[in-house]
């Protein structure tokens, strides 16, 4: 039942990792009330886990992970390198996937940052038309919308974790 809850949290986050990239794909702006939103999906989701396993420690690790991270991206901010919505979502995701999926939310993250890098400041590698009218303007404006990887990542970690979770327990848990 635990185990259920969670994982219905955990895919409730997926459409609004996904309303977090295009917006700030669009606009630039990743809102507070969406990364709130995301802390408490996650929060529950652990919480619901920990009471499960009857560990918190990978409550404790993602709580980590988060402060770290956002300590780590803060003076980023200030130098106005990256967003302040950026900050907060990267220190919310930690507590989004849990310490168990840190790693291969790195490595995608890794893989789709690099990605996104390359088509805004490359956007000619883009087939001509108003998506690459669009990259051009970011690139114009020295923008790269961070939230784009980062909630991709997300969803590609938390899909791995449910599907990882279905063939463990043999389908849908109970």
């Amino acid at each position: 039942m635990l185990l259920a809850a969670s994982v219905l949290l955990k895919g409730l986050a997926i459409p609004l990792l996904a309303r977090i990239a295009w917006l700030d794909f669009t606009t630039q702006k990743i809102s507070n009330q969406n990364v709130l939103l995301l802390l408490c999906l996650g929060l529950g989701s652990l919480q619901l886990l920990s009471m499960q396993s009857g560990s918190w420690w990978d409550m404790g690790l993602s709580g980590l992970a988060g402060f770290l991270l956002f300590v780590a991206l803060f003076p980023f901010w200030a130098m106005r390198k990256i967003g302040a919505g950026d900050v907060k979502l990267m220190a919310v995701v930690p507590l989004l996937i849990g310490g168990s999926g840190l790693v291969v939310f790195s490595v995608l993250l890794l893989v789709f940052a690099l990605a996104t890098a390359l088509i805004v400041k490359n956007p000619l590698m883009l087939p001509q038309g108003a998506f690459r009218l669009y990259v051009q303007h970011l690139d114009r404006k020295r923008v790269v919308p961070f939230g784009v990887p980062i909630s991709l990542a997300a969803i590609c970690t938390i899909a791995f974790q449910l599907y990882s979770n279905m063939m463990v327990h043999g389908g849908v848990p109970a």
